[in-house]
């Protein structure tokens, strides 16, 4: 069974710099298809302002002008997309990525949608580590944008494909939800990839059985992705590929001319923090198209 997931309210952090724009946009653009709220936070960093309300006294109220233009630059930018957004700001102290947790988690946030390169040089907030950061703490996805991605969209129609990587496993079938529900937010097309890694084959004297199993366990979950498409009434095609997983889906991302990637982070709930995944994590800082990071549920 899909479920067609809701997104009512989507959380766009801000610093102000070129990076969070490219997020800004991305968010900007999903609200619009998906007819929903769009939240604008800038955080100040309360530790870095007081470093540098030591350093230049006569502007120690420069952190919040900046921030208040922040939130207003993007609050403009979705007027111009589209005036009927219902568009909220916000400002507020503290630690970035807990302040982005706490807020997405008190406003019942859906979506975060931020850029992936922030400010650079002094006076950073640089958003890049913070989008990280964000990436494990939040229960909900993250939509992670490169700075290169963030051009406005003519029609609101940003993503004609969609790629989901899939290990098969039973804790990804939330990030197969999620693609299919954006696949059909965007009438896009949905390309499903399952890589071999065969670097992690063990040496035995029959190695070709072994990957035998895995394109056989590749296959199935490929099928289930149809099977779950044809429900959701989406477009799907699917490979079974070798290689590292990273490498095999940057590649597939460049050849198939991909928009959109759509993977799960591996929650271990009993853990402070979410370990990420490090194909997810690799994935973020080296696409150059936005990746929708689906929280997983553990596999019980």
């Amino acid at each position: 069974m899909t479920h067609h997931l809701e997104i009512e309210r989507i959380l766009v952090p801000t610093d102000g710099s070129e990076g969070a724009l490219a997020g800004a946009r991305r968010g900007i653009d999903l609200a619009r298809a998906a007819n929903a709220e769009i939240h604008v936070l800038s955080v100040v960093d309360t530790e870095a302002s007081s470093l540098f309300q030591s350093q230049i006294d006569d502007e120690a109220a420069e952190p919040e002008a900046t921030a208040e233009a922040s939130v207003e630059a993007v609050a403009n930018a979705a007027d111009r997309a589209d005036a009927s957004l219902d568009v909220t700001t916000a400002v507020e102290r503290g630690p970035p990525h807990e302040t982005i947790a706490d807020y997405a988690s008190a406003n019942d946030v859906d979506v975060v949608a931020m850029g992936t390169k922030g400010r650079t040089g002094l006076e950073r907030v640089l958003l890049g580590s913070v989008t990280e950061r964000v990436l494990r703490t939040v229960e909900i996805p993250v939509l992670a944008v490169p700075p290169e991605s963030g051009y406005p969209t003519p029609d609101g129609q940003p993503y004609e494909t969609v790629l989901l990587p899939t290990d098969g496993s039973e804790g990804a079938t939330v990030a197969v939800d999620w693609s299919l529900s954006l696949a059909a937010l965007f009438d896009a097309m949905v390309h499903t990839l399952f890589s071999v890694d065969t670097s992690r084959v063990p040496a035995t004297p029959t190695p070709s059985d072994v990957l035998t199993d895995l394109e056989r366990t590749g296959e199935a979950a490929l099928e289930e992705v149809r099977t779950r498409a044809d429900d959701a009434g989406v477009s799907v095609t699917g490979l079974v590929a070798s290689g590292p997983p990273t490498r095999v889906i940057l590649q597939y991302v460049d050849d198939n001319e991909i928009d959109l990637i759509v993977m799960g982070t591996h929650g271990r709930s009993e853990l402070p923090q979410h370990v990420l995944g490090s194909v997810t994590e690799n994935v973020v800082r080296n696409a150059d198209v936005p990746v929708f990071c689906v929280p997983m549920a553990d596999d019980a």
